[in-house]
């Protein structure tokens, strides 16, 4: 999906680093991951699919492995996209989608505080 098909304003930005970013959409229920050359919409089991596989790679494995490039190829079950990446790549990822799901927990944490003041 290209950038220029989304309207920006519309997006949330839920966590950034250097070398992507995770963004919401409440209007199309989905999200947009902004990861190594690619901008690809996950919807909300999708991205934790993502993050599952992810953070099953071993990088300790990969890199040790002399036989193997440093390389893994990144995909799902019912994922029309394939991530390509290296060690780096990957740990940069993981933070990525780590960021993401604490923003998730740290902003459910800040309405149930606020729910129980109003209540």
């Amino acid at each position: 999906m290209e950038k220029a098909c989304i309207n920006i304003n519309e997006l949330i930005n839920v966590f950034s680093i250097k070398q992507g970013s995770i963004y919401q959409s409440d209007k199309l229920n989905c999200f947009f991951v902004d990861f190594g050359g690619k901008f690809a919409r996950y919807n909300c089991l999708s991205l934790r699919k993502l993050k599952k596989v992810v953070e099953d790679i071993d990088i300790d494995a990969l890199l040790l492995n002399t036989h193997k490039a440093d390389f893994e190829v990144v995909t799902f079950n019912g994922c029309e996209h394939i991530y390509l990446l290296n060690a780096c790549e990957i740990v940069a990822l993981k933070e990525l989608l780590q960021g993401t799901f604490t923003m998730f927990k740290l902003n459910h944490l800040i309405s149930d505080c606020l729910h129980r003041l109003v209540v």
